[in-house]
């Protein structure tokens, strides 16, 4: 394992059309700066919205991997992010000209190459790395997975279909560069003959060929189509949930045994193994340290937990919302809906412990927040949501900040603001 973030060295451009839209795009991959992730741009729609390869941005989860915010939506992310996750690619953005990448062959082989292709760059940051500790489980409808400790990154899958090619699939794959690019990345997605119409009046499948897809008949495969492994089927899943995984935002230590997976099953782990990221790096914060640093106390203290942080730079938190909150009292009694001024007074405490976390003795100081600008409220916030609150630095010097931020729910943007603040003594 490559022991400092990596980038590309050279950008690279992929030209297809999607596998699901139909619609012809060029995917140009590009280097990026240390601790920046993996980002799609949607260089075809004004302003050219930028949507993070984060677990919070997925807008779908059936027989898809869509990203998306208010501005844009990208579909079926999965094989180029596999591709990036398991070639140890850390930072990278995506230039895309239409609404889904480039379906190629149906596999992540090509992304591999081309990546490979470009060169890979070690930066001088080090890498998220998020190591399971202890056994994770979870069922979903038509699926059940465990996360287990391990030393390394590994997969391993196991379906059942009831067609004379596929029955019951079981394999298991080390996800590091050769082995990924050895023995999954060129297994193709695949689908059956009778599939087909159902999907296309859901908006599925509208690129599907024999060119990108290994198609099923009833007793066999369909004309021009073949195997590239005689297990091809579960490895293709091991891809997908590779590449869903990649919403993590981390290199993960860990093993995945996944049986009966879907995008749906994939996507829920990857948001618990999210929830889990911080407490392993050290970069969350708990109440009991919030409240080390920020001066508030009910009802006023509105962060209850961090999730992500890196200093100077950006801050993820979370706030509960409980139908027993105090404001619930007065504010919209038989309507309950947070008010926005509390959203935007929650993003700037987390703005104030980006802005103390690193001051040796936060409670010699205070935050004063000098303006909040740009303030957009997008939609209500009511009992039993969990607000995300993220803010990045977008301007620091000396003990003042300017900030970016957006609440979520359901990776949903709810609120945004830009806030600048400083840090003054008591």
């Amino acid at each position: 394992m490559s022991i400092k973030q990596q980038t590309i060295a050279n950008p690279v451009a992929v030209e297809g059309y999607g596998l699901h839209t139909g619609e012809s795009a060029i995917a140009t991959l590009r280097p990026a700066p240390d601790n920046s992730g993996i980002r799609f741009r949607r260089v075809d729609l004004p302003g050219e919205p930028e949507i993070e390869a984060t677990v919070d941005s997925v807008s779908r989860d059936s027989w898809e991997t869509a990203l998306g915010n208010q501005a844009a939506e990208i579909r079926t992310v999965e094989h180029v992010l596999a591709a990036i996750h398991a070639l140890r690619v850390d930072n990278i953005n995506i230039d895309l000209s239409g609404p889904e990448p480039p379906a190629l062959d149906g596999s992540a082989r090509t992304w591999c190459t081309r990546l490979l292709e470009s060169g890979l760059v070690e930066q001088t940051a080090e890498p998220r790395v998020l190591k399971v500790k202890d056994p994770i489980h979870i069922q979903t409808e038509n699926a059940r997975y465990s996360v287990l400790p391990h030393n390394q990154y590994r997969i391993s899958g196991h379906i059942e279909f009831d067609h004379p090619l596929i029955g019951h699939q079981f394999a298991s794959v080390q996800i590091d560069p050769d082995a990924f690019t050895e023995e999954v990345a060129g297994a193709r997605t695949f689908g059956f003959e009778t599939w087909r119409r159902a999907l296309n009046k859901q908006g599925f499948a509208l690129g599907a060929s024999h060119a990108n897809t290994v198609v099923l008949s009833d007793d066999g495969l369909a004309a021009d189509s073949h195997l590239r492994y005689p297990d091809e089927f579960i490895r293709h899943k091991i891809l997908d949930i590779a590449g869903d995984l990649a919403l993590v935002g981390a290199r993960l230590q860990c093993h995945v045994i996944a049986e009966r997976p879907g995008h749906k099953g994939n996507v829920e782990v990857a948001k618990q193994l999210k929830s889990q990221l911080t407490g392993e790096s050290g970069q969350g914060l708990d109440i009991q340290e919030i409240m080390k640093i920020l001066p508030h106390r009910y009802p006023m203290l509105l962060v209850d937990r961090v999730i992500d942080f890196e200093e100077e730079k950006r801050i993820v938190g979370i706030k509960n919302v409980t139908a027993n909150e105090p404001f619930f009292t007065g504010h919209f009694p038989d309507h309950p809906i947070m008010p926005g001024v509390l959203i935007v007074e929650a993003l700037a405490q987390c703005g104030g412990l980006l802005l103390m976390k690193g001051i040796a003795n936060p409670e010699n100081v205070v935050v004063y927040f000098l303006s909040v600008d740009d303030v957009k409220f997008r939609k209500p916030v009511v009992p039993g949501d969990q607000l995300t609150l993220e803010l990045e630095m977008i301007q620091f010097r000396s003990r003042r900040g300017k900030m970016k931020g957006v609440a979520k729910v359901d990776g949903e943007v709810v609120t945004e603001a830009t806030i600048l603040g400083q840090v003054m003594d008591r």
